[in-house]
Parts: structure tokens; sequence; C-alpha cells
């Protein structure tokens, strides 16, 4: 969901940004669909292999750490339990109770006592790249297809408006979800996202007038 969140809010800023400052310097459609057909195509590519790559990171650190646990396991399991039983502890257990708590988790499954209580892992749930991948390539083509049909369907006269608007009312969404998923004030998130939604389709389209006005 993180990744799906982020590719369809980065999927409508960047391609509402470029075909709004096309839009600037000419009024062809076929222009500006060249362009936010482009900027769709690279952008959902960059952001699948950008997830790919972070999440693949995270993955191979979190198979190292199980196996380092697991060696250790292995290798020194008193002190391993020992502790364990100071990570209880440090949650609030008492003393006696943290030790006996320690040793039946051990004996039901050591790996999984340690993985979870001391490295915050679930061995059977590890972070899956392409999951992440996917979800952060489909949600930025989703995300920028609204700023370009925006821009290329309705009729001249109304393009610009049409997309803002429709960027606005998308990066609002955008912004209650983070929030919501954070569970963080919805208010602040919103106005965030649209604010910087705004700024970026205001200066892309400043630059693209006066490159058209100066036939560049």
């Amino acid at each position: 969901m993180r990744a799906a969140v982020l590719g369809a809010n980065d999927g409508v800023v960047s391609t509402a940004g470029l075909v709004v400052g096309v839009a600037g310097a000419t009024d062809s459609r076929f222009a500006l669909l060249t362009a936010g057909l482009a900027g769709l195509l690279a952008g959902s590519m960059s952001m699948a292999a950008g997830e790919y790559v972070s999440v693949s990171t995270q993955r191979d650190s979190e198979k190292a750490a199980l196996a380092l646990e697991r060696t250790e396991l292995a290798t020194e399991p008193q002190a391993e339990l020992v502790e364990l039983k100071g990570l209880l502890e440090g949650k609030g257990i008492t003393p006696e109770l943290a030790a006996e708590v320690a040793e039946q988790l051990t004996e039901h499954d050591a790996l999984r006592a340690h993985a979870q209580v001391e490295l915050g892992i679930d061995p059977d749930a590890l972070t899956n790249p392409w999951h992440a991948a996917g979800a952060s390539f489909v949600a930025f083509t989703v995300g920028a297809l609204l700023p370009l049909l925006g821009m290329v369907l309705p009729p001249p006269s109304l393009r610009l408006l049409v997309t803002v608007l429709a960027v606005l009312a998308a990066l609002v969404l955008c912004g209650w979800g983070s929030a919501r998923m954070g569970s963080a004030p919805v208010g602040p998130a919103m106005l965030r996202n649209a604010g910087g939604g705004a700024v970026a389709m205001a200066v892309t389209y400043a630059a693209g007038s006066l490159l058209g006005a100066a036939g560049v």
C-alpha cells in the first residue's frame, strides 16, 4: 500500500508538471500526448526499478540478519537465551516471567522468537521486491493517466483548467490516504500534497510559457 500510494502520487505530480509545462509552450495535442506518454513510461519504469532495488536491499539485509541469528543460536544457545530474556525485560516483563517466556519461546521456535523480539522480522513474511515494484508501476501509471487524459481529451480552451482541477483533487485524495495509513492528521497532509502539486504545475507552466514565447 505504501508503494502504491507513493507511486500514484508521483505519477500525478510528475506527469502533471510535464504536460502543463508543455502546454505552456504549445497547444499541439500531439506534442502533449507524446510528452505525457513518454513521461508515463519513463516514470513508471523508474519507480518500479527503484522500488525493486530498495526492497531487494531490505530483503537481503533481513536474510543476512536471520542467517547471523541462526548461526549464533547454533554456536551460543545459552548466551542467546540470556539475550532474549534481557530483551523481554526491556519490554517491561518481570525477570521471573521473562526467564519463563524466553525458555518457552526458545523451546518452541528459537529463531522465530529472536527474529521477532530482537530484529522485528517475521521469517515467513519477508518483504517481496516484485510485489513492491509491481504496485509502484501500476500505481504510477494510473496516477499519470489522470493529468495526461485531462490535458489531451478536453477542447484546447478547457485543457489547463480541467487538468489542474483534476490533479489537485487527486493529490488531496492521495494526501488523505497517506495520512490515514500513517494515522496522521488528515488536513495538513492534504494541504501539503495539493500545495506541492500546485507549485510544481505553476513553475513548469511558467517555464514552458517563457520557452514558447522565446520560440525555443
